[in-house]
């Protein structure tokens, strides 16, 4: 499936699957970077230091020192000939949301640009089984699909300077969370108190590419308390 590889910088190559999205190429793209990342750590004169799988690529940081650029390029030459398989585990996590109206700042616009009520686009969100393309943009936030595509809405035309942290937000058939504060042009349909990224853990994200996501509907009392139980 790999396409070409591009050398883009002194220290990285981009691995190119081509243009689709969709689960089937996501987990072959997860496989092949996990792949990787087990071999480089057993064979450390790769000198690979880091591997980023995103939708339909993998970026290949490597250390610009050693002359090794070609020994890098026929080694994942020899990765992409391997029998590679989904191994990551089936794991489905539950995110706590809250559709208040205090929360859920674009639910009423985009009932109205849908032609749907809110509650209906709520069941909707809730119903969907969610696919964990990629960790990106900034630390945490998942990039996941597949939305139904009743609800399928674009960026919004004036991006927020400020989008509040646990925001849970969709454009076209993907939903993020925001992880931290940050500016933002996506739809925002609701929030979670769950944190989805601690930097001082050992483990930081709560997601990873592969992972599954099923959201869970809370009440504002019921978000206000899970906040307060994450400041203890």
């Amino acid at each position: 499936m790999l396409k070409h590889i591009d050398q883009i910088s002194e220290q990285a190559f981009l691995l190119d699957f081509g243009s689709e999205i969709n689960i089937k190429l996501s987990k072959y793209v997860i496989s092949y970077s996990n792949f990787i990342l087990k071999e480089a750590e057993k064979n450390k004169s790769l000198g690979i230091l880091n591997c980023v799988p995103s939708y339909n690529k993998i970026l290949i940081q490597f250390n610009p020192k050693d002359n090794i650029k070609e020994k890098i390029k026929e080694f994942l030459l020899f990765a992409n000939k391997q029998n590679l398989s989904f191994t990551e585990k089936n794991k489905t996590v539950e995110i706590p949301i809250c559709y208040d109206d205090d929360f859920a700042l674009d639910l009423e616009d985009i009932a109205k640009r849908t032609n749907l009520t809110k509650n209906e686009i709520i069941e909707i969100h809730l119903n969907t089984d969610f696919y964990v393309y990629m960790i990106g943009f900034m630390p945490g936030l998942p990039f996941m699909g597949n939305l139904d595509k009743t609800i399928l809405i674009p960026r919004k035309l004036s991006p927020r300077v400020e989008v509040p942290s646990g925001s849970v937000a969709i454009v076209d058939n993907l939903c993020v969370i925001y992880p931290n504060i940050s500016p933002g042009g996506w739809n925002i349909i609701g929030r979670t108190p769950q944190i989805i990224f601690n930097k001082n853990s050992h483990h930081p994200n709560l997601l990873r590419a592969g992972f599954k996501v099923k959201f869970k509907k809370i009440s504002k009392q019921q978000f206000k308390k899970f906040a307060k139980n994450n400041e203890t």
